[in-house]
């Protein structure tokens, strides 16, 4: 009997290339019919469907059939009932985890939000532009509030438009829970229809995120399973009340419930950003237990991160540095910030409260900021670091003030530099600066794992003193291997709550 690995062996010289040019040879079968189709049409106004388009859309939908049958998925299972566009402008769908996401694009021809770029892609840039998608520029400052008037515009024609498909999710996961809902879907307030997907294979070859297999690797995989099951139900329209109309966070939250209980998965508070940050290229990562997962979450729900980073985070250094360590209460960092005092101003202000004595370092909220805005710039956030720490007299900072900076930059308490300091430190002069730091993590880029210990130290502070938690010296890269370790994996349980009770529902299965 064969084993998975010598029937794949088998399937790549037999029907692997078979599938691959069945679905080449649609997709080129495709093009034309979307292009004479596509002629003529605006993006700004809805012309009535004639006669001869609502026959392109059955061909089209018939070609998208069949290769999708190429590939494998011989019979999709569909359940429940799709709404017409005037009962449920939009859709939700989740979870997103693969390309093969696009099955129920080409089963509905409806419209979704892509980005601009992809409209200049030779022949699938034909096959987008057919749906009438609602484009996203990167390049466009104002992209993002465009994209949400084009969504509302849309959604309030009374039907005229198609069907708006979203993933709110924003970014592919492993289907082992809901990450947070981002607000596109729910800002118009009108009726959604929420819509979850299933790949119930015995083997995973289907999700695709950023740990795992790439994008090839996943199509040749599934393209040599024998077949490959696709389940999409159609979950009842959801009409906001008027409470959730006014508060599209509500709304998300309250939707993203409902899908959850229908595919039997925990939710997570924590979004696709979190895991940018996380699992972000720079000297330093970030440890399981650090607080600048909550930390970046409050600073989202208070929307102080802002537009132009550097700009912000120069005049906040610059503010910061003039205190000279001055420890500042409540209504002062209320002060600093230009914001009132509120219940997420004091949860954000206890994380760096290191005595509890109600009074804080304005420089650690300011490393904390910089590290969620650049969380590739480890070099960036520790030179301003040092640049509101250093002494004016030899631009050089102690120890004890390394340790508050790095500290502060991985968001643990316990954190002991002394190796690092000393082996800077070559001249023992006590002190250090940033060209000395800089110099030697060049010479040492991996200086983390060999340099830093998490054992308890008296040394300075950090975020989340009145967390007590210790990692332990493999963490300081721990974020990212415990992601690796999920094969194809989006991210671990970091929500605080009910760890315990969704630990089981966050391992994804791959045989």
């Amino acid at each position: 009997m064969l084993c998975s690995w010598q029937l794949i062996a088998l399937m790549t010289v037999t029907l692997f290339p078979i599938r691959l040019f069945i679905a080449a040879f649609m997709m080129l079968l495709a093009w034309p019919f979307a292009f004479l189709a596509s002629v003529g049409s605006s993006e700004n106004a809805v012309e009535p469907q004639c006669l001869w388009r609502r026959l392109v859309d059955i061909i089209l939908k018939i070609i998208m059939r069949v290769m999708w049958f190429a590939g494998g998925f011989h019979w999709l299972t569909i359940k429940g009932q799709r709404a017409l566009p005037s009962e449920a402008p939009i859709l939700t769908l989740a979870p997103h985890s693969s390309y093969f996401d696009a099955i129920p694009v080409t089963m509905t021809m409806a419209s979704i939000v892509m980005k601009a770029e992809s409209r200049d892609i030779p022949l699938w840039g034909t096959l987008i532009k057919y749906i009438r998608p609602v484009f996203v520029s990167r390049s466009d400052q104002d992209s993002r509030k465009k994209t949400v008037e084009e969504i509302r515009r849309r959604a309030h024609s009374g039907g005229e438009w198609p069907q708006i498909m979203i993933f709110p999710e924003g970014t592919c996961t492993n289907r082992s829970c809901l990450i947070t809902f981002k607000p596109g879907a729910f800002i118009p307030a009108v009726p959604v229809q929420p819509v979850v997907i299933r790949y119930p294979n015995k083997l995973d070859t289907i999700t695709w995120t950023w740990q795992g297999p790439g994008a090839f690797e996943i199509m040749w995989l599934t393209l040599c399973q024998l077949h490959n099951e696709f389940v999409i139900e159609f979950l009842p329209v959801y009409t906001p009340s008027e409470e959730e109309k006014k508060n599209p966070a509500l709304f998300a939250i309250n939707v993203r419930r409902i899908m959850a209980k229908a595919l039997g998965v925990p939710i997570t508070d924590y979004s696709f950003e979190d895991c940018q940050l996380a699992m972000a290229d720079g000297q330093l990562r970030l440890p399981v237990d650090t607080c600048l997962l909550e930390f970046a979450k409050l600073v989202r729900r208070m929307g102080l991160k802002p537009r132009n980073t550097e700009k912000v985070l120069q005049e906040y250094g610059n503010r910061a540095r003039t205190l000279e360590g001055q420890k500042l209460g409540l209504d002062d960092f209320a002060q600093f910030l230009d914001v009132p005092v509120s219940d997420m101003l004091r949860d954000m202000f206890a994380l760096f409260d290191e005595n509890e004595n109600n009074c804080i370092d304005v420089r650690e909220y300011v490393i904390a900021l910089s590290v969620v805005c650049r969380p590739a710039k480890t070099l960036e956030t520790i030179k301003l670091a040092f640049k509101m720490f250093e002494a004016a007299e030899d631009d050089a900072i102690t120890e004890t003030e390394l340790a508050v900076i790095l500290k502060t930059a991985l968001g643990v308490t316990h954190l002991s530099v002394s190796c690092l300091f000393t082996a800077i430190d070559t001249e023992d002069t006590g002190k250090v600066t940033f060209d000395m730091f800089r110099s030697f993590v060049d010479r040492n880029p991996e200086f983390a794992e060999e340099y830093l210990h998490t054992e308890p130290s008296d040394l300075g502070g950090g975020p989340c003193h009145h967390h007590q938690t210790k990692s332990s010296l493999s963490s300081l890269t721990t974020l990212g291997t415990a992601i690796a370790n999920h094969t194809n994996g989006f991210c671990p349980d970091f929500s605080p709550n009910d760890r315990d009770a969704t630990a089981d529902g966050l391992l994804k299965k791959h045989n």
